[in-house]
C-alpha cells in the first residue's frame, strides 16, 4: 500500500472543505498513510465577471485538475458531482460517489425571507439558468440577476450590490457552517436541483487501482444508482451549464429508483416536466428514456430555440 496519496482540490473554502473532507476520512481508515492537499486554480475560478453560460459548460472547474491527475502530480480530486461533465477524459474514472447529503436549493432573503414573499421586481441573485427558468416560472415578475463568486463571495455581495434575495446550494451553505442564514428551502416541485447536487465526486486515474479499492469505503450505492439516471439524462439532452435543466432520482421504499426532470425556457414561461419508476440497475436507460420523452414533449424544441441540437 502506498505511503501518500495527493488529493487535488480547488482553493475555495468549499473545495476545500469538501477535499478535507475525504482527506479526514482516508487518515482515519488509513492512518498509517500520509494524506495531503495540492490547490490547484481552474478556469471557471479565474473568471468571475461572466456568467458561467458564456464561458462554457461544467469542464470548468474539473479540466486543470484532471490535467494533473493525469500528469500523476495529484492521485486523486475532488468535485462537487453537480460540476462533473457527464463524459470524463480518456484515463480518468468517476471511482467514488458519496452519500448525497442534501439535493435542495436555499432562498437567503434576509428582509423577506420566501420566494413568496418577495415583492414585485425584487433583485435575486443566481449564476443559474436552470435556478432563474424555474423560479421565473412561478415568479415572472421577479428580476434575476447574475451572480458568480464562491459561497462566500455570493454572501457578501448579498449586501454590497444590494439584492433583495440569493440562491445558493442548501449542501454548500450546511457544508460551510452557514445553514443560519437559509430562510426557505425551495421545495422541489418549484425547483428541481442541478444533475448530482448534494453528492461528492472522487475521480482517479482508470488504471489505479489500488486508489480506486481504497475509496470503495466511501462509495454510496443508492446515490449512486440515482445520480446514474440524473447524469444519464443530462448526457442525452446534452445539457450543462448552458441550458435550463434540473433533474432528481430518489430510491424509494419499495426500494425503486422515480426519476423528475425538466428543461426550461430562459425566461420560465415554459416548463417541460414529467418522472419515470424504474428498477435501480436500469438507472442509466431510465434516465435516458425520460429524456427521451421530455425532449419529445417540447423539450427538443426548448434546445433548439436556444442553438443546440440534441438529435441522435
Amino acid at each position: 500500500m502506498r505511503q501518500k496519496i495527493t488529493i487535488g482540490t480547488r482553493s475555495s473554502k468549499l473545495a476545500l472543505w469538501q477535499a478535507e473532507y475525504v482527506a479526514d476520512c482516508l487518515r482515519k481508515q488509513y492512518p498509517d498513510i500520509q494524506v495531503e492537499l495540492l490547490r490547484i486554480t481552474t478556469k471557471g475560478d479565474k473568471i468571475l465577471d461572466v456568467p458561467l453560460a458564456k464561458i462554457g459548460g461544467k469542464g470548468l472547474f474539473t479540466k486543470e485538475l484532471e490535467v494533473a491527475m493525469l500528469n500523476s502530480d495529484i492521485d486523486l480530486a475532488v468535485h462537487s458531482l453537480k460540476d462533473m461533465p457527464t463524459a470524463l477524459p480518456k484515463g480518468l474514472s468517476l471511482s467514488a460517489i458519496t452519500k448525497r447529503f442534501d439535493f435542495n436549493d436555499a432562498l437567503v432573503s434576509p428582509v423577506y425571507k420566501t420566494l413568496e414573499n418577495l415583492p414585485k421586481g425584487a433583485k435575486v441573485g443566481t449564476s443559474s439558468l436552470r435556478r432563474k427558468a424555474q423560479i421565473l416560472n412561478v415568479r415572472p415578475d421577479l428580476n434575476i440577476c447574475n451572480l458568480r463568486g464562491n459561497v462566500n463571495t455570493r454572501l457578501r455581495k448579498l449586501e454590497e450590490e444590494h439584492f433583495d434575495a440569493i440562491v445558493l446550494a442548501v449542501a454548500g451553505l450546511k457544508r460551510l457552517g452557514f445553514g443560519d442564514k437559509i430562510t426557505q428551502i425551495i421545495p422541489a416541485k418549484i425547483c428541481l436541483p442541478a444533475v448530482g447536487q448534494g453528492a461528492l465526486a472522487i475521480e482517479t486515474r482508470s488504471d489505479d487501482d489500488e486508489i480506486k479499492q481504497m475509496l470503495a469505503f466511501l462509495h454510496d450505492d443508492k446515490t449512486t444508482d440515482a445520480t446514474t439516471a440524473e447524469r444519464a439524462f443530462l448526457a442525452r439532452v446534452e445539457g450543462g451549464c448552458q441550458v435550463p435543466v434540473g433533474v432528481y432520482a430518489q430510491i424509494d421504499e419499495d426500494d425503486k429508483l422515480v426519476v423528475e426532470a425538466v428543461i426550461g425556457s430562459l425566461d420560465g414561461k415554459t416548463l417541460i416536466r414529467d418522472s419515470l419508476i424504474g428498477k435501480r440497475e436500469n438507472a442509466s436507460q431510465l434516465g435516458t428514456k425520460l429524456a427521451e420523452i421530455i425532449l419529445q414533449k417540447g423539450g427538443l424544441a426548448i434546445m433548439q430555440s436556444l442553438g443546440l441540437c440534441c438529435e441522435k
